[in-house]
């Protein structure tokens, strides 16, 4: 499966890097529907990797899985699992996995591995050319 990576430090700067890279790899595979949904949602797992995870790096990874799907991932060296919560209205965060799930339509998950895990959302978009 074509695949678009990016190995990105640990700090909050790394959210646009991955947003770029989402933006990248949609353009070159011809979706031309909703990039915004995508890109939230690596907004959104980088965010909980730049605050939970150990260690300095992280890798982020865009696949194409055909049939207009697309799996935006994110791997850390932590085994820790993410957890949803429930954010009150005055809460600033606790959100995003909520957001995650929402785009994904409940196609997210989290894959423990030896040295850490991946936490990878799979999205859907309607109009593609699929290059």
């Amino acid at each position: 499966m074509p695949a678009y990576t990016e190995t990105l430090p640990r700090v909050p700067e790394s959210v646009l890097r991955a947003r770029n890279l989402v933006d990248l790899s949609l353009s070159a595979w011809g979706v031309h529907d909703d990039q915004g949904a995508a890109k939230l949602v690596v907004s959104e797992l980088v965010a909980n990797t730049v605050q939970h995870a150990r260690r300095s790096s992280f890798r982020v990874t865009v696949t194409w899985l055909g049939d207009n799907r697309v799996r935006v991932a994110v791997v850390d060296l932590s085994r820790t699992h993410p957890v949803r919560r429930s954010a009150g209205s005055d809460d600033e965060s606790g959100r995003g996995l909520d957001i995650v799930d929402a785009l994904s339509r409940g196609q997210w998950g989290v894959d423990s591995m030896r040295w850490g895990k991946r936490v990878r959302a799979d999205l859907v978009f309607e109009e593609t050319t699929g290059e």
